[in-house]
């Protein structure tokens, strides 16, 4: 018999939901999140031959490597993008250039329908790789949101254990 989807609320079937999420940066909910892509990583394979057995290739995990997240947000007057990239580099060239606080960890959350935290990863040493301020303008559209974003390159993730299956009632 297959284990329980959710332990603690066994009659739920459906998987969480990708809308409902949120991501924590300097303990704060960032405003007008739109997308997040993928927690992605990928352990490179090391091959070998031994010399007693020359016919057979073994194959051993190598180093891993984490791909960069980007964030999409919705146009708006909170800053956190802006600021967080012109800490990596900014007009004022390398001498204003932050060495202290231009990592930062970060938290992702995936809510469930009710809005509690039902999973949640920590994103360790990101930092603003690109950053685009405004997208395409186009007078000639009418029905379409402005977006900014940020690529982080970061140096792992794992999943807070903490953070439990919330009751849904």
């Amino acid at each position: 018999m297959a284990a329980p989807m959710f332990p603690v609320n066994a009659h739920r079937f459906d998987p969480y939901r990708t809308f409902k999420f949120q991501v924590i940066i300097d303990g704060k909910p960032v405003a007008g999140l739109r997308k997040m892509t993928a927690l992605k990583k990928t352990t490179e394979v090391a091959a070998w031959r031994t010399g007693g057995d020359p016919s057979h290739e073994r194959k051993l995990p190598g180093g891993t490597k984490y791909e960069p997240v980007t964030l999409e947000q919705g146009l708006t007057h909170d800053p956190v993008f802006e600021k967080w990239a012109n800490l990596v580099n900014n007009i004022q060239g390398d001498a204003a250039m932050s060495l202290v606080n231009f990592r930062k960890d970060i938290v992702i959350n995936v809510l469930n329908l009710q809005g509690n935290v039902a999973i949640s990863y920590k994103l360790f040493r990101a930092w603003v790789a690109e950053f685009q301020a405004l997208p395409d303008l186009d007078a000639g559209t009418t029905n379409t949101v402005g977006i900014q974003s940020i690529k982080l390159e970061h140096e792992g993730w794992e999943r807070d254990t903490s953070v439990t299956e919330p009751s849904e009632s």
